[in-house]
């Protein structure tokens, strides 16, 4: 059997006792930095992840406070900058075009009502669940807390087009989730080609 490196055992110590009990002060600054929780707790998961794997960089007894604070703010700029990085607009228009072809397939299956009828507030808390992260935030932001793309933009530390992309993309694909839920649910019929017909 694998025995214990002594050594690693100490650095855990040191690492639990040096720089774990900053964690409450590195998450309120995260939060100053994102303005968004659930951006800070990753930013903060990675802060402690990058301290860790860095551990022997860290001369003990110095300000360990500080030294987090660093590589919090260092992590926060790379983060943003890839996110910067990433295609804004160009294809928000195509996006835009698929969520209404997905709202015109369920108007001609005859679902077009199905929203206005029945109780999906269940339904799209789960679907929102399920939303990647960053389309998840930007249709939280812009159509459940009803903020404009400049203020979700800021929120999340990404360009306005990246926001409007994200919604865009987040929005088809939670009509596709929730009429999936319709149909799966009895609400809505899943036979093709008879052109006529409903919930039965």
């Amino acid at each position: 059997m694998p025995t214990e490196n002594p050594q690693k055992g100490e650095q855990d110590a040191q690492f639990q006792r040096e720089a774990l009990r900053w964690f409450p002060d590195v998450t309120r600054y995260a939060l100053s930095l994102t303005r968004h929780e659930a951006n800070a707790d990753d930013l903060v998961q990675e802060t402690f992840l990058r301290a860790y794997r860095s551990w022997d960089a860290y001369t003990l007894g110095t300000e360990c406070r500080g030294w987090l604070f660093t590589i919090c703010r260092n992590t926060f700029l790379r983060m943003r900058e890839r996110a910067e990085r990433e295609v804004q607009c160009d294809d928000a228009e195509l996006e835009a075009l698929a969520a209404a072809a997905v709202h015109a397939a369920a108007v001609e299956a005859g679902q077009g009502d199905l929203f206005a009828n029945v109780d999906l507030s269940e339904a799209i808390d789960r679907a929102l669940e399920e939303l990647p992260g960053g389309f998840r935030d930007a249709v939280t932001l812009v159509d459940m807390q009803d903020q404009s793309y400049e203020t979700a933009a800021q929120v999340l530390g990404v360009p306005t087009g990246t926001v409007r992309s994200r919604l865009f993309r987040g929005r088809r694909l939670l009509q596709e989730s929730l009429l999936a839920y319709a149909r799966d649910a009895g609400f809505a019929r899943t036979d093709r080609g008879t052109g006529k017909g409903g919930t039965h």
